[in-house]
């Protein structure tokens, strides 16, 4: 599966306005089609959500097999329902991060596409704790060693019940919530490891690493060879064809998968050049 090909994710939210509760969200939905819709299933509306009070645009598309039948949404866009969520968070959740949770409560998967430091990490934490709620293993990839030291020591303080599983160390490979590479993973699923029977959940952490020309098969194969059981949370800042990937997640798995998406940026990028003999730096970028 060539990635390159495909689209790059953007806005085509028209239409109007429809209030959606206290929070001050606004959803708007147009049509939206593709060629490809009646090969890889339903292709719902792509729904645009304005916050009027930060200005944040989140949009969302969902991928849905045509003889899927969605279950009941268990929490609102606007905050939590369920009488006892899996995690509570000490904070105001965006609006993008409440429709990912909202998902992953309804137990579908969710690709979330936001900005560096925007707050995807929220996200994959309430699928881990929601694992861990249900006496379920949890699996959480990374594409180096240095990101899942990093995560293994943030989860594993978070949540305590954490192993670490790289090509230089393992740490507690019984634990409920595993840190580990994605090529890591694919061994796994080569060997046929009998945690795979345990699995609920897979989160992807850099998801566009998929696009790579020389590890990009490693994610493709560990995908495909998933069970249909697992869902699935994807996290990337830089993903191109997001509604593409979805889609194809959607016709291997026969499940739903869904798109959130996000343009908010919480750290500044600018870019300054300093051209040879000029005085001074120019600023080139600001967003």
């Amino acid at each position: 599966m060539d990635l390159d090909l495909f689209d790059h994710f953007g806005s085509t939210s028209t239409g109007g306005d429809a209030s959606s509760g206290s929070s001050g969200a606004v959803k708007r939905s147009a049509n939206h089609s593709t060629a490809s819709s009646s090969k890889k299933g339903r292709l719902d509306e792509l729904d645009g959500i304005e916050d009027r009070v930060s200005g944040k645009i989140v949009e969302t598309f969902s991928a849905v097999p045509e003889d899927y039948i969605i279950a009941p949404t268990a929490v609102s866009s606007t905050g939590f329902e369920v009488a006892e969520p899996a995690k509570i968070y000490p904070f105001k959740l965006d609006t993008f991060q409440q429709e990912a949770v909202n998902y992953i409560e309804r137990g579908e998967s969710v690709l979330v596409a936001a900005h560096t430091s925007a707050g995807k990490t929220a996200v994959a934490e309430y699928a881990i704790a929601k694992s861990l709620k249900n006496g379920q293993r949890v699996i959480y990839t990374s594409p180096i060693k240095a990101l899942s030291n990093q995560k293994y020591r943030d989860l594993q303080e978070e949540f305590g019940d954490v192993g670490l599983m790289t090509g230089d160390m393992t740490i507690n490979p019984s634990a409920t919530c595993l840190i580990m590479t994605t090529e890591i993973l694919r061994s796994m699923l080569y060997r046929g490891s009998e945690v795979m029977r345990e699995v609920a959940w897979v989160i992807y952490d850099e998801v566009h690493y998929m696009r790579d020309k020389e590890r990009g098969v490693v994610w493709e194969e560990s995908i495909i060879l998933l069970p249909h059981k697992v869902r699935f949370v994807f996290l990337s800042a830089t993903i191109p064809n997001a509604k593409d990937f979805v889609s194809w997640v959607s016709k291997i798995h026969h499940q739903p998968c869904h798109v959130v998406y996000t343009d908010y940026r919480p750290v500044p990028l600018q870019h300054y050049v300093f051209p040879a003999g000029a005085d001074g730096l120019f600023l080139v970028v600001d967003e």
